[in-house]
């Protein structure tokens, strides 16, 4: 018993002696008057009314020190259950004696403090609610997102018909209702109503609230503020809305054009010419079938829209030089006039020619586009081309004709001139030809003039331009060439010459060849007397006894038939 308990205590004590006290006053006063036994009755009776008196109070302090025994241990298992809940005060329960209640009280109100401090700074709406959907505590934050107080939330028979918007009431009503029969939570969201009529946006979280044997005491509501994302949400379809609507109205007006794009559209599809019209913004606005076909798009490609850089990234791997094909572009499109044609080669040998032009506006300076033609011309090129190569070309051998020898030694005597060089000059005359092409026909003339080029041509540089000049005529052009680089060449031809090899009619057969040597400007000026020049020397090679090289003499003037000894250049000719 502590010192508060033992004034309760006590008074039973002082009961009995108070009652002890009036018995023996009673006593003494009936022998005192002589009338002991009245007295001594009345004695006996308020001594057993003292003892009666005194046993009751007795009992009564009893019953009281059990009950407040049982309300201290009742509140000591609260403190400790409350103690180990909020823990947010350092004194809280640390190495206090457990009776000293009001120190625990003080620790515990120090933490409910600091939790209502927390509460009040949340930003998002935390409600309590019991199980049967009465809101018991709800959040600060509720005035700022929707301008109700949470007293008047508290206050309202029905916190969730105050607040929630009445077409999404019966909805937030039923996930409440999923979360009392045992779901873990339940997450959507809907509209809070402010005190001013608006609605705001949340996302709400329903959670059971603790659980008192395995069912929940109460529900958990969380309402964050989406109001921002929603109005933003509502703006972006606000924008899908107008784009649709642009759409629409573009396609009424497109729809009105039909006929006659229909009728443009068949007219350019059956012209071979490929058409690209880009607007003023660099996008493809129109393109015919041949387009697609120069470009090498599939027939179902859709570059309605495409831009520029797209398209020219598209076509850059097939052509050869794309770069100089972009920087052409480039150039094209800061011009107002038509553009020149432009050839663009394929890698798989295609040859496409482009022409630009401006489509002007009709009012402005500023034209709305430019209009792109291609032409794949690879079919007159070549044709061209196979036209210049029989112009310039012997048809049996390959080889250049006398119409190209005389262009190139005239090339190359004029650059010669400009860089004070020499050109060589070597005329080749087959020995023995004529007879077997009277003995064998022109097909067996013909099998050896193509087996003479061709091996003959395996022997001449890059540099070097090996001509049939005319039956069984030939020359080589040599820039650059000393008479040491062109005496070495001859014994070259000569070689080949000899070890080639014939079989007609059974026979084995061979030829040779005479050569004559002459170089600019040491034995002529110009290209009529160089040439010559060097048929003298080769003519020298014939009477000589064939199958040499002679070197041309000084004079220009010698006769053609004249020996090789009379010549005052030195003798140049293989010694057999």
């Amino acid at each position: 018993m502590n010192g508060k308990d033992a004034p309760s205590r006590a008074a039973p004590v002082f009961a009995g002696v108070a009652g002890a006290l009036l018995a023996g006053l009673g006593a003494l006063a009936g022998a005192r008057f002589g009338i002991a036994g009245e007295w001594g009755l009345l004695a006996l009776g308020i001594l057993a009314a003292g003892g009666l008196s005194a046993a009751a109070v007795y009992l009564q302090a009893s019953a009281a020190v059990r009950r407040q025994t049982g309300d201290d241990a009742a509140i000591a298992s609260r403190l400790d259950a409350l103690d180990g809940v909020v823990r947010l005060s350092a004194g809280a329960g640390g190495g206090e004696a457990p009776a000293d209640y009001a120190k625990r009280l003080d620790a515990v109100a120090v933490g409910v403090s600091r939790l209502r401090e927390i509460a009040e700074g949340v930003h998002g709406v935390e409600a309590l609610f019991d199980m049967r959907g009465r809101l018991t505590w709800i959040s600060p934050s509720i005035e700022r997102l929707t301008g109700w107080n949470p007293s008047a939330c508290l206050q309202a028979p029905d916190a969730l018909a105050l607040l929630v918007h009445e077409s999404d009431r019966r909805y937030c009503q039923r996930m409440a209702q999923r979360v009392a029969e045992g779901s873990p939570g339940e997450d959507f969201e809907m509209r809070l109503l402010r005190e001013d009529g608006h609605i705001c946006w949340v996302a709400c979280h329903w959670r059971p609230l603790g659980r008192e044997g395995g069912q929940p005491a109460g529900l958990r509501m969380s309402a964050e503020d989406i109001q921002a994302r929603k109005e933003a949400e509502y703006k972006l379809l606000e924008t899908v809305t107008e784009l649709r609507r642009a759409q629409a109205l573009r396609e009424r007006y497109l729809a009105r054009s039909n006929d006659e794009r229909q009728r443009l559209s068949a007219l350019l599809n059956v012209i071979r010419l490929g058409i690209l019209f880009m607007d003023r913004d660099h996008r493809v606005l129109y393109y015919n079938r041949a387009m697609l076909d120069i470009w090498g798009f599939p027939p179902d490609e859709n570059l309605i829209g495409m831009r520029d850089v797209v398209l020219q990234s598209r076509v850059a791997e097939l052509i050869e030089q794309p770069e100089a094909y972009f920087e052409h572009i480039d150039g094209v499109v800061r011009t107002y006039v038509v553009s020149e044609p432009h050839e663009v080669h394929f890698k798989d040998g295609r040859i496409v020619t482009d022409i630009a032009a401006l489509v002007e506006a009709v009012q402005g300076r500023r034209g709305i586009g430019r209009v792109w033609i291609y032409e794949d011309v690879t079919e007159q090129r070549r044709t061209a081309q196979r036209l210049v190569e029989l112009a310039e070309h012997d048809p049996l051998t390959g080889l250049y004709n006398r119409r190209r020898f005389h262009e190139e030694l005239d090339r190359q005597l004029a650059d010669a001139s400009r860089r004070d060089s020499q050109v060589g000059l070597v005329a080749i005359d087959l020995d023995g030809f004529k007879p077997i092409n009277d003995e064998f026909g022109h097909q067996a003339g013909d099998e050896v003039l193509v087996a003479l080029a061709d091996k003959v041509g395996d022997v001449i540089r890059r540099n070097e331009m090996f001509c049939r000049l005319g039956g069984d005529e030939f020359g080589v052009v040599v820039p650059d060439a000393g008479e040491k680089e062109l005496c070495e060449l001859a014994r070259r031809i000569i070689e080949v010459i000899e070890g080639l090899r014939f079989e007609f009619g059974g026979r084995s057969v061979g030829i040779t060849a005479s050569l004559g040597i002459a170089i600019y400007p040491r034995h002529a000026p110009c290209a009529e007397q160089l040439i010559a020049a060097a048929d003298q020397a080769m003519y020298r090679s014939k009477s000589g006894g064939r199958d040499q090289w002679t070197m041309a003499g000084s004079s220009v003037g010698e006769s053609a038939r004249m020996s090789a000894t009379e010549s005052d250049e030195p003798d140049c000719r293989r010694e057999d």
